[in-house]
């Protein structure tokens, strides 16, 4: 009898270690993204203010060292950027319950906690994006982005469920420490990784971490602002995170005051529109198979904007299955087009690149997160809620455009790399997001 799958990447030992690491990290963050404003709100007592300060803090790092994270990632070896990155969380998260027992944690200390819980969490994607490529074969970067979404896909739809159970029956303090445990675990999954990696070899020795960094990310910068494919797949992404950000900034609001839902129901509305990121997560590498590589990322973007329209249009007293359905297409969508669009700009990469590549893409198109936030608020403030809803829903219907109109769409298999010479001297030295508990659009993993 046949206990373990035979093909593919069931059978890449190296592969399925980075796996197991990255689903024990995926399903512990969901732990401490409930536990920390938990213990913020229930044990420390502050306002409501002081908690929403802490997600800010926790998304700092996303803006401030992203770009430096891709320059380091091209310079080192992965694979201890990956283990240094899980520790950190392990030890920053570790100081929570310890404090606890001690009576002496502040929101001060949440606030540390969360930023450099935020930096290894940087470090620790763009780093797993671009050691993907060295660690299989090209022709298998969308099954392995694919079973990495499933876990990913799993930790949403399961993860916050597990996590308030564990909360309550452990206390938040606990609970923090169990996802320090977790990413414990998570490193010595990935130190067992057997892969001898090799460093792309660099001009001239370097004085400090920090020298040359402009240079390279001027370097990354221009490779996928140059590339017109990547470009295409940087504004679609981009304006897609804007205008989902946008209308999911205020649709609990929306769904409160307008629409009447309990909490209780938009719970189970979330949970059963999530299924969608599972669904696309399993049939990804099927999908792009059949249809090619360039028609299912610009078929997946199509669907955004019609599915997101359910939205607004769903009848009064049953707008509840159009939700469901509407976040279950959204996520199918949005899983199909981020696996494929992720494996095709790891495919064409350089090795010597594939750090600032995602590191410029994941930049650029989580910049516009925030943006898009704020002006959902302000346009909801400024008319009405339900305008705010079909603004972003009606903008989503146009974000594939750029793809549309690139060369992209006619690409059936994954290309080869993009060999570039090592630059010379000066040169050398000198992107889908989303609200906690709603559905995402592309967001770029």
């Amino acid at each position: 009898m046949r206990t373990w799958p035979r093909g593919g990447l069931w059978r890449h030992p190296d592969f399925l270690r980075l796996w197991s690491a990255e689903t024990i990290s995926r399903f512990g963050s969901e732990i401490s993204g409930l536990a920390l404003p938990i213990v913020a709100i229930v044990v420390l007592q502050e306002s409501a203010f002081k908690v929403a300060l802490l997600a800010t803090i926790e998304f700092l790092p996303f803006i401030l060292f992203t770009l430096p994270a891709g320059v380091w990632v091209d310079r080192l070896p992965r694979k201890p950027i990956l283990v240094a990155a899980d520790l950190g969380r392990a030890l920053a998260l570790a100081s929570v319950p310890l404090a606890y027992a001690f009576d002496s944690l502040t929101i001060w200390q949440l606030y540390a906690v969360g930023f450099v819980v935020g930096i290894g969490t940087v470090f620790f994607d763009v780093a797993y994006q671009s050691y993907l490529p060295s660690l299989v074969a090209r022709t298998q970067l969308v099954e392995g982005n694919s079973k990495l979404e499933v876990s990913r896909s799993a930790s949403q739809i399961g993860g916050p469920g597990a996590a308030g159970g564990l909360i309550a029956l452990a206390t938040a303090p606990v609970a923090v420490l169990l996802d320090a445990i977790s990413f414990v675990v998570s490193a010595l999954f990935l130190f067992r990784i057997r892969l001898r990696e090799v460093v792309p070899e660099r001009e001239g020795p370097r004085r400090s971490p920090f020298e040359g960094m402009k240079g390279e990310v001027r370097e990354g910068l221009r490779f996928v602002l140059g590339h017109p494919h990547l470009r295409a797949i940087v504004a679609c992404t981009g304006s897609s995170n804007f205008f989902s950000t946008f209308m999911f900034s205020i649709f609990l609001v929306y769904a409160v005051r307008e629409v009447g839902l309990s909490a209780g129901v938009i719970g189970i509305v979330f949970a059963l529109g999530n299924l969608g990121f599972l669904a696309g997560a399993l049939s990804a590498n099927r999908i792009s198979e059949r249809l090619g590589v360039g028609p299912t990322i610009v078929g997946s973007a199509v669907l955004f904007g019609p599915a997101l329209l359910l939205v607004p249009l769903a009848p009064a007293g049953i707008e509840e299955p159009f939700f469901v359905a509407a976040f279950a297409l959204v996520g199918f969508a949005a899983v199909i087009y981020n696996i494929t669009q992720l494996s095709y700009r790891q495919a064409i990469c350089p090795e010597r690149m594939q750090g600032r590549m995602n590191s410029v893409i994941r930049f650029v198109v989580w910049g516009t997160i925030p943006l898009g936030s704020l002006a959902g608020g302000a346009l909801a403030s400024a008319f009405d809620l339900r305008t705010a809803i079909w603004v972003g829903a009606i903008g989503n219907l146009f974000t594939f455009v750029p793809l549309l109109f690139s060369s992209l769409r006619s690409l059936e298999r994954l290309p080869e790399q993009v060999e570039e010479p090592l630059p010379s001297g000066a040169e050398a030295t000198g992107g889908i997001a989303a609200p906690p508990g709603t559905p995402a659009a592309p967001a770029d993993r």
